[in-house]
């Protein structure tokens, strides 16, 4: 199994030190890890990043981008071209590390492209133009895989791409194979979707390039421990990951705030271990069985399974 975690959580436990946060990984039994970019490589050459890694046993998953600073109005769908330009270039910086660290896939995040009121931005311009960058940053490196990942709020009050469908349709309107979705289990929530539809929709379409794992009540980001409080739709949604035969990291996006996150991010990983273990237990076609009956009643035996 492919596991990787949020490393800022733990950099505060290591005096902000990369170096001391690979070696915990490597003991916790992390094999993966995704970076943010580019404040996690701005020490490391891509051949001193690959040493590193190498030196704790670490594979590169993918490279995140995280957009700061002149940022806050809007990313590759800024109205200010120079922004949007920087914030391209800074999509295209990344693949090359990526690819030069041995990662698959680059997640972007468009935090800031969206808007707070009404008659704010002209929403086709931006829409285009998100597109046409896109395009540009799948067409930059074909061999690297571009994830959008989807949030409904937070940075904005509206984000541009919001939910499932928004992020398909521009998926299918850029039209390149290596561009997919990352699915944030917390985000899913707060749009109100069940994690396991979305899961199922661009999954069965070979379009699941990232799965953050985590826990919520579906209003903010909470970022709980993994199966903490939606414990059977957490199980559905790794059901339908597993049917899609995803072979990338699962990234575990938790917020240690009260709790230690060493042992925070050991309990995730004994927790999804658990949850595949009980799906593996009950099987595959008996999800499949109890799925095609479209009973709740059966649905509840199932439960009944599950907590045996």
């Amino acid at each position: 199994m492919k596991l990787a975690t949020r490393i800022n959580s733990l950099l505060p436990k290591f005096n902000h030190n990369l170096d001391l946060v690979f070696e915990k990984l490597e003991n916790l039994g992390i094999n993966y890890v995704d970076l943010n970019f580019p404040e996690h490589i701005k020490l490391f050459t891509p051949k001193e990043m690959k040493e590193v890694l190498g030196k704790y046993n670490l594979t590169a998953n993918g490279i995140a981008l995280r957009f700061r600073n002149e940022f806050i109005n809007g990313e590759l769908g800024n109205s200010d071209f120079t922004i949007s330009t920087k914030a391209l270039q800074l999509c295209k910086e990344a693949v090359d590390y990526c690819q030069e660290i041995g990662g698959s896939v680059v997640t972007i995040w468009l935090g800031f492209d969206g808007f707070d009121y009404a008659f704010q931005i002209n929403y086709e311009k931006v829409w285009n133009q998100i597109k046409l960058a896109l395009i540009e940053i799948a067409d930059y490196n074909p061999n690297i895989k571009i994830s959008l990942e989807y949030k409904p709020y937070e940075e904005r009050s509206y984000a541009f791409l919001d939910s499932i469908g928004l992020t398909t349709l521009m998926m299918t309107d850029v039209n390149r194979e290596n561009l997919g979705v990352t699915l944030d289990y917390c985000h899913m929530l707060m749009k109100h979707e069940n994690p396991a539809f979305s899961a199922s929709i661009v999954g069965s379409r070979g379009r699941l390039f990232g799965v953050h794992l985590n826990d919520g009540y579906g209003v903010f980001d909470d970022g709980l421990m993994v199966g903490s409080v939606t414990l059977l739709q957490t199980i559905e949604f790794l059901y339908y990951v597993k049917l899609s035969n995803y072979d990338y990291a699962i990234y575990f996006d938790t917020f240690a705030v009260r709790e230690d996150a060493v042992e925070e991010c050991r309990q995730n990983i004994e927790m999804t271990k658990k949850l595949f273990e009980i799906i593996d237990r009950i099987g595959m076609d008996e999800f499949k069985r109890v799925i095609e009956q479209n009973s709740a009643i059966e649905v509840n035996k199932l439960l009944l399974k599950l907590l045996g």
